[in-house]
């Protein structure tokens, strides 16, 4: 019985055909000999080709050496013994000359391969919130690929490295046979023997005993060694399960601690680490079955030659040159075709890496595109409210909400946002206010209908993102900081409550570690005071705060939204937020109990409706009507 992890990708899994895999693989490496670097690395592949048969004419010259050397040897002749020795200095320096220019090269181009594939693939990931996009998925139970930090960093960095080493050593092994295979032929001579009453004489014997060898090995290797390539697969993905797990336990070491929660996660940690090594074990005895067969068939072929020519050998037919030439070449052409053999292990990670980069670009291409059906509507005819001198704020007309699996949360909802508004969102928990926002913002994928989103808006989440590195890329985020002055950055502090940075502004740390959830807040709302924005969606932006701190900072908002004459969209639960509002959008539930009907079916109940009502303000520490 097989435990999947939480998180597991249940699609992700490695597929049979040997040559469906090939084609993906040239699908994911020739985008980059067809890109704009396309003529440098075409030139640099070229290079380490023609290197590689350089290399291999190195071998063969070095094989006619071995028949001159050791006849030489056989014979007690010096002096062609000592020029023989001359001959090897010569070849071996310019052996060793073209094997470090081609490692370099190969090393070079497979750097660059890596940087354009993974830029190229970051470019894809971040575009159109593709990120977003396959979270939202792979969390709603859908086909998605796990650990997408994992396939980019190392998955990537595999593929070009072994498809540059596995492909130069194929190129490698097919031009070896190719010369060898004449040498061995020629020296193999013609073997008679004995079978049904007649005699039978075949010339090249050697080489069809090279071939019978190898095919029989590549045979049995691959009948072993055939478990490693799920198990790399599955490897690869425990691993990553494991790595992003412990990551989480860092982030949220806090709100672990405070919960109590270290045996809850300890236990989780052992769980996928469990899986890690239980995967690994069995890697490890599929290894063994694979390296016990190879090595024995590596060994048996340093003496295979000898036994088969021995009886030539010693009936004088050949010399010890001729004999030490026929094991080189035999030597050649075996390591030549058993290439499968000797890379069968290293073919199986290859396999499973393309396996995970592959399913990694087909989730990509099938989120790519416009994160919803939503289209952007500046002169959406049927919203509401439209201002007739023509100035709009963010507005939406046909608008259909849904949850992952379907269900109609909102069905043709019109809503508009004027200059002047202090809009505030009600509902229950889980009625979709959140969703709603989402939306808004164009990241929701399902949705459909028409929304006009002004450039000059901005939304603040409830948890807002900090990053790590200098306070004053983290306050100035998503914009460089360079866009504003050390004054603007430190009032900005200042307004929001957080005096106690200002001298800060150079240091580095991580500050969503560093700082409190009010703080985050807080910073988060320094951002819109630098910032400026006209229009504001605010999701429970201060609900880490205070009740004076809150006060104070949706009061300063409030005074720069009206300086924009801009307005302000606010999620809350607290009677305090609603007193800074004089509009309230509410989600009441359209029919009891829970909607079944799905977004397909054109007469789905909804599961909410939204009213809008026009109210004067709530006086403070008193609850919304």
């Amino acid at each position: 019985m097989s435990t999947q992890l939480p998180g597991a990708s249940p699609d992700d899994t490695p597929r049979p055909s040997f040559a469906r895999t090939l084609r993906r693989i040239g699908a994911l490496a020739l985008p980059y000999f067809r890109s704009e670097e396309r003529w440098r690395a075409r030139a640099m592949l070229a290079a380490i080709v023609a290197l590689n048969l350089a290399a291999v004419y190195m071998l063969v010259l070095n094989n006619q050496w071995f028949a001159r050397f050791y006849d030489a040897l056989q014979e007690k002749n010096q002096a062609v013994f000592w020029r023989e020795i001359g001959v090897f200095c010569w070849i071996a320096a310019a052996y060793v000359a073209i094997a470090i220019l081609k490692f370099y090269l190969t090393q070079l181009l497979q750097l660059r391969w890596r940087a354009w594939m993974t830029r190229n693939y970051l470019g894809r990931w971040m575009r159109d919130h593709t990120f977003y996009r396959l979270e939202l998925a792979r969390y709603a139970g859908g086909a998605a690929p796990d650990n997408p930090d994992q396939r980019i960093q190392e998955d990537m960095q595999l593929f070009t490295d072994y498809t540059m080493t596995l492909s130069m050593g194929l190129l490698n092994a097919v031009v070896t046979l190719a010369s060898f295979i004449g040498i061995l032929w020629g020296l193999s001579g013609t073997t008679t023997f004995s079978a049904w009453g007649r005699e039978i004489t075949v010339a090249g014997s050697m080489v069809w005993i090279a071939l019978a060898y190898c095919a029989v090995g590549t045979a049995l290797t691959h009948l072993i060694g055939r478990p490693l390539i799920g198990l790399n697969f599955r490897q690869q993905r425990y691993e990553a399960d494991f790595r992003h797990h412990l990551v989480r336990v860092r982030e949220y070491s806090e709100a672990i601690a405070l919960d109590r929660g270290e045996h809850v996660e300890h236990a989780q940690l052992d769980l996928r680490f469990g899986a890690v090594l239980r995967n690994y074990l069995q890697l490890v005895r599929a290894q063994k079955n694979l390296v016990a067969f190879t090595t024995g068939f590596g060994q048996a072929s340093v003496i295979f030659a000898f036994v088969v020519q021995a009886p030539r050998f010693f009936a004088g037919a050949i010399q010890l040159g001729q004999l030490m030439q026929v094991n080189s070449a035999f030597g050649r052409v075996q390591d030549a075709l058993s290439w499968f053999v000797d890379n069968y292990d290293r073919v199986a990670v290859w396999r499973a890496t393309a396996d995970r980069l592959t399913t990694f670009e087909a989730a990509m291409r099938a989120h790519a595109g416009p994160a919803s059906a939503v289209t952007d509507a500046p002169d959406a005819p049927d919203a509401p409210d439209a201002e007739a001198d023509g100035t709009e704020g963010p507005r939406a007309a046909g608008l259909d909400v849904f949850l992952p699996d379907g269900t109609v949360l909102l069905r043709d909802t019109a809503l508009a946002v004027r200059p002047g508004d202090r809009i505030v969102l009600q509902g229950p928990s889980g009625s979709g206010k959140s969703t709603l926002l989402r939306t808004f913002a164009g990241i929701w994928p399902h949705a459909a209908g028409r929304v006009r989103l002004p450039e000059d808006a901005m939304f603040i989440p409830q948890r807002p993102y900090v990053p790590d590195g200098r306070l004053r890329d983290a306050l100035a985020y998503p914009r460089p900081a360079t866009d504003y002055t050390d004054a603007q950055l430190r009032q900005a502090l200042d307004d929001a409550l957080l005096p106690a940075l200002r001298a800060r502004l150079d240091d580095s740390d991580a500050w969503s570690q560093r700082l409190s959830g009010g703080e985050q807040q807080r910073l988060a709302m320094a951002r819109v005071l630098l910032r400026k924005p006209r229009w504001l969606f605010a999701d429970e932006a201060t609900s880490a705060l205070d009740a004076a701190a809150e006060d104070t900072l949706y009061r300063r908002l409030d005074a720069a939204v009206r300086a924009a004459d801009g307005a302000i969209v606010s999620i809350a639960h607290r009677a305090s937020v609603g007193a800074f509002h004089d509009r309230r959008w509410t989600l009441v539930p359209a029919v009891a109990g829970e909607a079944t009907a799905v977004a397909g079916d054109a007469k789905a109940t909804p599961r909410f409706r939204l009213e809008t009502t026009d109210r004067a303000p709530v006086p403070a520490g008193q609850a919304p009507v």
